[in-house]
């Protein structure tokens, strides 16, 4: 009974994460200023190129309207986008690739990011199976060590 109990409410809890078609999430143990600085260290190791980190809670304050800590990290690899971009021009919309940070309703902070298969999928790509395996991959491991109370 108490297994079931403690199921029911993991499930409750990954209710609203779920909601998000294509999103990928997982638990920080660490602030949201704290996880995006190690993200964003993390993928220009990694040889990714940061193209831009956005504070949207600064930005709400800014305007007066208050929001828990909420951060983009934008950075991307034309190498991996731009085979994508042959196959359909129209994927350039969702890239490049974005991890999100924000502190959620229970003060968990998590970052999610775009599943590579949703946004194929999303555009049509059927031709970069591996590509996209090794992309999602890649997300995964960067998002984790990110996540990581190393």
């Amino acid at each position: 009974m108490k297994k079931l109990l403690i199921a029911g409410v993991l499930v409750l809890l990954a209710l609203p994460l779920a909601a998000a078609e294509g999103l990928k999430v997982i638990v920080s143990s660490h602030d949201v200023a704290a996880t995006t600085d190690r993200l964003e260290k993390i993928v220009t190791d990694a040889g990714f190129r940061v193209i831009a980190r956005v504070n949207h809670g600064k930005a709400a304050a800014g305007v007066g309207i208050d929001l828990k800590p909420v951060e983009l990290l934008i950075f991307g690899k034309p190498k991996a986008g731009s085979l994508l971009m042959q196959s359909q021009p129209s994927v350039a919309i969702d890239l490049p690739m974005k991890f999100l940070i924000w502190e959620d309703a229970d003060g968990r902070v998590n970052i999610g990011w775009n599943d590579p298969a949703w946004i194929t999928a999303r555009h049509g790509i059927g031709d970069k199976g591996k590509l996209v395996e090794k992309m999602s991959g890649v997300l995964r491991k960067l998002a984790t060590r990110g996540a990581g109370s190393d």
